[in-house]
């Protein structure tokens, strides 16, 4: 029952983040200036008349109090309405799924770099020689500090245009993947190794582990079965900042790197005030980051069932 009644809160908040996100994305594109039905009709160079204009203003309720166009799209999405995108002619769902796999190939790939990074780099210099952490603090402030569009520059520049060992761009191929997935885990690996090395020189100082070495166990095996399972609860508390590195990272990665997907096409929504594509996008990425979460606080009771009766 303490789970169930974790679950069922946390599935409240987030609903209460989702109509949080829908209404706070609504009312920044409804603020954007500029007129949204010449942007429906293909922008000023496609010189629509003034008919024209008006009956798209009637058809998208643009001409309407700000609480009606809210209360309609509301209602709309509570039917599992997203709307048709104004620029693509196309339905919200059927255009973010178009995009949706290379964005999602990419964050996977992302991921596939930078836990493996994070976790080998905190174990093996956790209480080290301090020349040794110090070398590796350096090295993760600095890439936790750099924006991701500038690791990306930097690796364009050697691997692509100075090696030529990968592509500039594109969607074609492995090949392709590799300098974005390497920029968008840098990033995360940055902030993730530090917190983790930090809570594993805490637990290497705890008396169950003096234990385990008078035993006769070797150092990496201690630090692998022992203080890794201790060290993992406070890292996972990192995993709203991951979703959010990556998705907010795919934006940046995709648009440097020339590559279709949920960031690119955000950015175009956006320069073309394609208000249902872009809350859609939203929805999309605040449901993901709740799932992620409520997939997160459940895991905490398998490693520390103390958690659910906090």
């Amino acid at each position: 029952m303490a789970v169930l009644r974790r679950v069922l809160t946390r599935l409240g908040v987030g609903i209460g983040v989702l109509w949080g996100a829908a209404t706070l994305t609504f009312l920044a594109v409804y603020l954007i200036p500029g007129d949204t039905a010449l942007l429906i009709l293909g922008g000023p160079d496609a010189r629509p008349t003034a008919e024209t204009l008006a009956q798209v203003r009637a058809d998208y309720l643009l001409d309407q109090p700000f609480i009606v166009q809210y209360g309609s799209y509301l209602g709309n999405l509570l039917q599992g309405d997203l709307g048709q995108s104004y620029r693509l002619r196309l339905p919200v769902a059927e255009a973010i799924g178009q995009q949706i796999g290379a964005t999602a190939a990419l964050a996977a790939a992302a991921v596939a770099v930078a836990l493996p990074l994070t976790f080998a780099v905190a174990i093996l210099s956790a209480q080290r020689a301090a020349w040794v952490r110090s070398i590796v603090s350096g090295v993760e402030v600095v890439l936790a500090a750099t924006p991701t569009f500038i690791i990306g520059f930097v690796l364009l520049i050697v691997f692509s245009f100075g090696l030529r060992w990968f592509p500039i761009g594109g969607n074609q191929g492995l090949a392709a993947l590799v300098l974005p997935a390497i920029t968008l885990a840098l990033a995360v690996f940055g902030t993730l190794s530090q917190v983790l090395r930090n809570e594993l020189e805490d637990v290497l100082e705890q008396p169950f582990i003096l234990t385990a070495r008078s035993r006769g166990m070797r150092d990496l095996p201690v630090r692998i079965r022992h203080a890794l399972r201790h060290a993992a609860i406070p890292v996972m508390t990192m995993t709203g900042f991951v979703v959010a590195a990556l998705l907010g990272g795919s934006v940046v990665v995709e648009t440097l790197f020339s590559r279709q997907g949920i960031g690119s096409l955000a950015l175009a929504s956006v320069y073309n005030k394609d208000l249902p594509v872009i809350i859609g996008i939203v929805l999309l990425s605040a449901a993901v980051y709740v799932v992620v979460n409520l997939v997160v606080d459940l895991l905490y009771t398998l490693i520390d069932p103390k958690v659910v009766t906090a």
